[in-house]
């Protein structure tokens, strides 16, 4: 006797019809539809098993029904995108929501790779040196008005050159008597310290810092001997070829201050009125 081969839910024999094995069980197809079988996203019908069913993110689709939403032109083993849920094809995304290239308004495609600058994006072959044309790519780049200019061009074109070296200044820069300088090449004369960010003078035209210009050119005090720089409006004496810081400019026995005082002198000292009373 022959041995029976049932559906597995229906237990109608499935000798001379199709039948669908799941976990090892035979189900008839009516079965196996109404257990097993997805719904399709589209048009809400069960994929059944005589029909491809196309799957993405766990979602379904009757290979007729896979198409783009704006287009309606099948996706099937073509690539696409979606938005808010919707399926669309690459043409279609990129039309409605891809970038637009800042030079050739056209759309940069999804996957391609793209520059962008200040809010602004270009495909990689639009992004180029104004003055040279060549595509700028991840190297280095100075914007000028409107255009990009890649650093070698830009230096040729607008970029002042320093009075002391000769090269390019591209950045910051420092201007002393109408003449441009790296802030690295304005240095004090003397000391080569760099002069950028802090006082300095001049004399016969060139720069110093105030520590060596006074050491070098200031007039001494008579009192303390250290030098008189007379610079940021600093006040001093000066009488019979000496000078004084005003509060070095005191009489030498009491030590009142004789600025804007009569006063006397003893060889090298300067006193006040009373002081000198006696001489």
């Amino acid at each position: 006797m022959t041995e029976r081969y049932d559906c597995h839910y229906c237990k109608e024999s499935l000798f001379g019809k199709k039948y669908v094995l799941r976990e090892e069980n035979p189900y008839c197809v009516k079965c196996y539809e109404s257990l097993y079988s997805n719904t399709c996203e589209d048009c809400k019908k069960p994929i059944g098993c005589n029909t491809r069913d196309l799957s993405y993110k766990d979602r379904h689709w009757h290979e007729d029904c896979f198409k783009c939403f704006q287009c309606k032109r099948s996706l099937v083993d073509k690539p696409f995108s979606t938005k808010d849920e919707q399926l669309l094809c690459t043409e279609c995304y990129s039309n409605e929501y891809s970038s637009k290239c800042h030079e050739c308004k056209k759309t940069i495609m999804p996957g391609s790779r793209k520059m962008e600058h200040k809010g602004n994006s270009w495909h990689e072959t639009c992004f180029t040196c104004q003055r040279c044309q060549q595509p700028i790519g991840t190297k280095s780049f100075i914007p000028k008005d409107i255009h990009n200019f890649c650093v070698p061009c830009y230096e040729k074109q607008f970029a002042m050159q320093c009075i002391h070296c000769k090269k390019p200044i591209t950045t910051g820069g420092v201007t002393y008597r109408e003449q441009p300088w790296h802030k690295d090449c304005f240095l004090c004369t003397s000391c080569k310290q760099q002069l950028s960010g802090q006082r300095f003078t001049s004399r016969d035209d060139f720069a110093y810092c105030l520590n060596c210009f006074c050491n070098l050119y200031a007039k001494k005090c008579a009192s303390c001997t250290t030098p008189i720089s007379g610079l940021g409006g600093s006040k001093y004496i000066s009488f019979e070829e000496r000078q004084w810081h005003n509060d070095c400019f005191n009489c030498k026995k009491c030590s009142v201050s004789l600025v804007g005082r009569g006063f006397l002198t003893e060889r090298d000292d300067i006193l006040c009125p009373e002081c000198g009373k006696d001489i």
